[in-house]
């Protein structure tokens, strides 16, 4: 049997503290029960998930680099402030052809001036943004038919 195709999930600094970090902007639900909704979303979709979180900006550069090592079908990115401040990211994703998706739990637009802007964005395929823990179901729904 084939091995199904992979979407690779990762998150950036901070987002290991869902669910306790600023719930009036980030809701209550956590980056594990994220994960979990993923999981069973792939399950029906015939995708497998690889859910990731690291407080580093190289571990995000090395796995992007990874999922184009590796086959994924697609990368949804919640890179959290690194979206805002991050060239390295950004010719991450400029360099590999795998297409990524952003995230966020938040919409941007409507928060602070220095958050609308996006390095991810400039080089993603899409971004999924403000509807909390529904945004990565979202993207997730979108990798699928990439």
């Amino acid at each position: 049997m084939a091995a199904k195709p992979v979407i690779y999930v990762l998150n950036g600094p901070n987002l290991n503290l869902l669910g306790t970090r600023e719930p009036e902007i980030y809701g209550s639900t956590t980056l594990d029960d994220i994960a979990g909704q993923l999981e069973d979303q792939a399950l029906a979709l015939g995708l497998s998930v690889d859910v990731r979180q690291s407080n580093h900006e190289g571990h995000l550069v090395d796995w992007l680099h990874e999922a184009q090592a590796m086959g994924a079908k697609a990368v949804i990115l919640n890179a959290g402030a690194y979206t805002h401040t991050s060239v390295a990211l950004l010719d991450a994703i400029k360099a590999v052809s795998v297409p990524v998706i952003e995230v966020h739990l938040s919409n941007p637009h409507r928060r602070e001036a220095f958050r609308h802007t996006s390095y991810v964005g400039q080089a993603a395929h899409g971004t999924i943004a403000g509807f909390g823990a529904l945004s990565y179901t979202l993207a997730l729904d979108v990798a699928a038919k990439l």
